[in-house]
């Protein structure tokens, strides 16, 4: 199952038609990409009788984030060996932060240019469909609604200025924090945990690599923070990128306005971004 956010309405996607939940399912579900979330498995068996290929041909520059506006959104750093050693971190763990709600974006959106060190990331984002605290691994990717793609652009002097790293300002300006272009189930995957993932800047490819290299998978991940935190219906992981960031290059490279930022991943999809200018960092 492929799910969508159209023109700020839930829609079911096979191809390039879209049916639109809302109206298909009689009002039973809101026309709100967020709230399906919270009946997830009430959707699911609906959505398992919807003939998705009636739905109407549309256009994918409409598409927003699957995922505009989750309760929590979480973000995990260092989670590639080979990221680690690119960046010079020693770090034995992930590190988690947030990007805020307020920076995300759709799949086509141009991103604001603030100004300084503007790199990319490629990172798989989880989406959580059944909520809880404590979850085990075994049963982890039972409450993953879908996957889905995230750029986790990233100010790099906002982020490290200080003593203390401010990891979640500087990843969290307007429109940092692209998904999409649709939520794809984990059924739809041969394997969830080894899709391939790549970041191409104005056609070079500059991130290449596949998820069963990450350091905690996304079941790990759901252990890890459900251990402290109750996960919510909606509720965003970006898992983290590999190397190629333009931090670890020689000498460092970076976005600027005019740039094309392309994001893959197997089986989802790809998001296609223009870096414009911006209201520069204070």
């Amino acid at each position: 199952m492929r799910l969508a956010n159209l023109a700020g309405r839930l829609v079911l996607v096979d191809g390039d038609r879209a049916l639109d939940v809302e109206r298909s399912s009689g009002g039973t579900f809101s026309s709100d990409p967020q709230s399906v979330f919270e009946r997830w498995d009430e959707f699911c068996a609906w959505a398992q009788a919807a003939h998705v290929a009636d739905g109407e041909r549309f256009d994918p520059r409409r598409l927003g984030s699957p995922v505009p506006s989750p309760r929590q959104l979480f973000a995990v750093g260092l989670n590639y060996r080979d990221h680690v050693d690119e960046v010079g971190l020693a770090h034995d763990v992930p590190v988690v932060f947030t990007k805020y709600v307020s920076s995300i974006a759709g799949p086509y959106e141009d991103i604001p240019h603030p100004g300084g060190e503007v790199d990319w990331e490629v990172e798989l984002v989880a989406v959580i469909g059944r909520g809880g605290h404590g979850i085990r691994e075994e049963d982890a990717w039972s409450h993953v609604a879908g996957l889905t793609i995230g750029q986790d652009i990233s100010e790099r002097i906002t982020q490290h200025v200080g003593v203390t790293p401010q990891f979640s300002l500087g990843k969290s300006f307007p429109k940092f924090a692209p998904m999409g272009p649709v939520l794809v189930t984990p059924d739809e995957l041969a394997n969830p945990d080894d899709v391939a993932l790549e970041t191409v800047v104005n056609g070079e490819t500059v991130q290449s690599s596949r998820t069963s290299l990450m350091t905690s998978s996304v079941s790990r991940l759901i252990v890890q923070l459900s251990s402290i935190t109750t996960l919510l219906p909606g509720d965003a992981i970006f898992t983290g990128t590999p190397s190629g960031v333009g931090l670890g290059m020689v000498p460092p490279r970076y976005l600027n306005v005019g740039d094309e930022l392309v994001t893959r991943i197997e089986g989802v999809g790809e998001l296609r971004n223009r870096i414009v200018a911006g209201q520069a960092v204070a």
